[in-house]
């Protein structure tokens, strides 16, 4: 363990009554219990074993983030102990009927609440943190209406590396901690601003789709949650602007503090929010008609997806067939019937299945005894089952072929004469024309 850890109080497991489960966090479950010795209520996150997190809360005190007691060391039973927040989760509280009582002052206070915890992770803590999974679900209301952030379980300080893990819940995360690509502080600047969107709207971010495909919406189509049109403008801008792509673009949270300071002075946005919190009738089909477009872009993409792959498996099989008919001579047939210097080609026009190119060039001298151009088509044959037993290739005579996805229709030319077969899979059909 490392010197953080040199602080802890180590409690007894002995010393703690457990009550019931209370919620799960990162990597372990959380329980409401009894410390005994110090007959005081706390939580305990039941753990696997000890590592970051205990070590970060250790050597962090703010009124806006959990305060540590100490951690539980006895094999198998590890575990942190807690202050306990008696108002549960701000998620939970956000999906009750006690959050239609929520007016402007409620959210203006929570907003700045999150945000003083999270500037002291980022720039006052003794170890500056990043948070990496802020969600309304780590955020804890106390009995006096206070909000903590808690569940360091995927934090990391920032001292020791800017590389991150998949870690989090994906509606909450930044593209770049989606992607697992170096981050900063303003990877929690993203996650500030759903928690924020969660206040004004009490909607559950992305509903209805999977944590994947809201994975490949944010990164890929740069998609994000919908604010509606009657949202009051400073807010809207807040949460465009934690939001950016470009997370040198998000404000860092001194600069959120400094916004929401001046967004309390403007005399105009209690009636402004207020109205808009008592109206949800009004916007919420906005959300749900986003949502639905973004479920139907995801049913069109897999369904684009099976149809590529299952394309791909024709085009292998046809492949193969073609691959299988290239080291037979195809073209013997006609190369034999060739006098005089002529020049035939092959060259695909438009693709759909299987592309046979070829070119056969005759430098022997001789005659074409008449026949015609018809019966030297007919050496063509059935290229898929023919069985070539016609004479061989004259001396001079070379004939270049490729076999290639994609094609059935090709082009023969020769002194002025165009001929247009459709290359099918048994047989030939063709039409002889002038140019």
């Amino acid at each position: 363990m490392s010197s953080l850890g040199a602080s802890f109080v180590q409690i007894k497991l002995d010393d703690i009554l457990f009550y019931e489960n209370c919620g799960g966090g990162s990597f372990g479950s959380v329980y409401r219990a009894k410390w005994i010795s110090q007959d005081k209520e706390v939580a305990v996150k039941k753990l696997l074993k000890i590592e970051n997190e205990a070590e970060i809360l250790s050597v962090l005190s703010h009124r806006n983030v959990i305060q540590f007691y100490g951690a539980i060391l006895e094999a198998p039973n590890y575990g942190i102990v807690t202050e306990y927040a008696g108002g549960g989760s701000l998620y939970d509280y956000l999906s009750s009927a006690k959050s239609e009582e929520m007016d402007m002052g409620q959210i203006m206070t929570w907003a700045m609440d999150i945000a003083k915890g999270m500037h002291y992770l980022h720039m006052e803590a003794p170890v500056r943190v990043i948070h990496r999974d802020l969600k309304s679900r780590n955020v804890v209301i106390t009995a006096e209406k206070i909000l903590k952030i808690c569940d360091f379980g995927a934090s990391k300080f920032h001292s020791h590396t800017t590389h991150m893990s998949l870690v989090g819940t994906f509606p909450w995360m930044a593209p770049e901690v989606i992607q697992s690509l170096p981050v900063s502080e303003t990877c929690d600047t993203y996650s500030y601003g759903v928690v924020l969107w969660e206040m004004l709207t009490r909607e559950v971010p992305f509903k209805g789709l999977e944590g994947l495909q809201v994975a490949w919406l944010v990164v890929e189509k740069n998609e994000r949650l919908t604010i509606p049109s009657s949202c009051p403008p400073s807010f809207a801008e807040l949460m465009r602007q934690c939001w950016e792509t470009d997370a040198k673009k998000r404000p860092v949270f001194k600069q959120i503090m400094l916004t929401l300071e001046l967004m309390s002075k403007d005399s105009q946005l209690p009636d402004q929010c207020n109205s808009f919190l008592h109206n949800k009738a009004e916007w919420r089909c906005e959300i749900e008609a986003t949502l639905e477009r973004l479920k139907k872009l995801e049913r069109d993409l897999s369904t684009k997806e099976q149809e590529l792959k299952e394309r791909e498996q024709r085009l292998k099989m046809w492949e193969r067939k073609l691959v299988e008919q290239s080291n037979t001579p195809l073209f013997l047939p006609v190369a034999a019937k060739i006098c005089e210097e002529s020049f035939y080609e092959s060259r695909t026009e438009e693709s759909n299945s299987a592309e046979m190119s070829c070119q056969i060039t005759a430098a022997s001298n001789g005659e074409v005894d008449g026949v015609n151009l018809q019966a030297m088509m007919k050496g063509f044959g059935n290229i898929f089952s023919m069985d070539l037993t016609g004479p061989v290739m004259h001396s001079g005579i070379q004939i270049n072929m490729q076999a290639k996805q994609n094609s059935s229709k090709s082009t023969v030319v020769r002194e002025g004469k165009k001929i247009n077969a459709a290359l099918r899979r048994g047989f030939f059909d063709w039409s002889e024309d002038s140019d």
